[in-house]
């Protein structure tokens, strides 16, 4: 059954993120995509009937720059909650990053967004020794990430989830969901917003 909010309306929600929102499978030879059925949006999508809108890319970064967050700004629609998780690519890219200075960096893009919109600030799963990551201080820095945005989530007045919560399995790169993962993601994201919803 439809999930409806308080005005009779399914709640529309933009889900904006990086591969892990995209439905990235690192199994697949040409960079391919889990299907709907699959990706951790798609299954909110069947269980509740509310908007979910797909704004993943692949190695995306926390948008930092002006022309990026007025792009970001543009996406959202009058109306809709947004899912923000970011911040992974950030520390792959930039390693010697701390959580700190990723936090800082998020802190622009809740300036654009709060209080336009209820936005959903999700600390992504630490990483794990893989493929991808090798490095001792990007383990430490990735699972310190989640005390810095529940600090900044605060702060600024938006929602927050720590995905590292929910035993989110991920493949052998270290990054990336697992199919077990999307659906461990879908199940502990899905209260939270449902939490957020009865709150409009």
């Amino acid at each position: 059954m439809m999930d409806l909010t308080k005005g009779g309306h399914p709640m529309d929600i933009l889900c904006f993120g990086d591969s892990n929102t995209y439905g990235f499978d690192p199994r697949s030879y040409l960079g391919g995509r889990y299907p709907a059925s699959v990706r951790w949006t798609g299954l909110l999508a069947a269980k509740t009937g509310w908007l979910i809108r797909e704004a993943g890319q692949n190695g995306r970064e926390i948008p930092a720059h002006p022309a990026e967050l007025a792009g970001l700004a543009r996406q959202v629609q009058p109306g809709q909650t947004v899912v923000l998780m970011l911040g992974t690519n950030d520390l792959l890219q930039h390693p010697w990053w701390t959580a700190e200075e990723v936090a800082a960096r998020m802190a622009c893009c809740l300036d654009v967004l709060r209080p336009a919109c209820p936005v959903l600030l999700v600390a992504p799963p630490p990483m794990c020794p893989g493929a991808w990551v090798q490095e001792p201080a990007l383990l430490q820095e990735s699972a310190r990430l989640s005390a810095c945005y529940a600090s900044l989530a605060a702060k600024c007045g938006a929602d927050f989830a720590d995905a590292g919560a929910w035993d989110v399995p991920l493949l052998f790169d270290g990054v990336h969901f697992s199919p077990e993962g999307h659906r461990a993601f879908a199940a502990g994201i899905l209260p939270v917003l449902r939490r957020m919803e009865a709150g409009q």
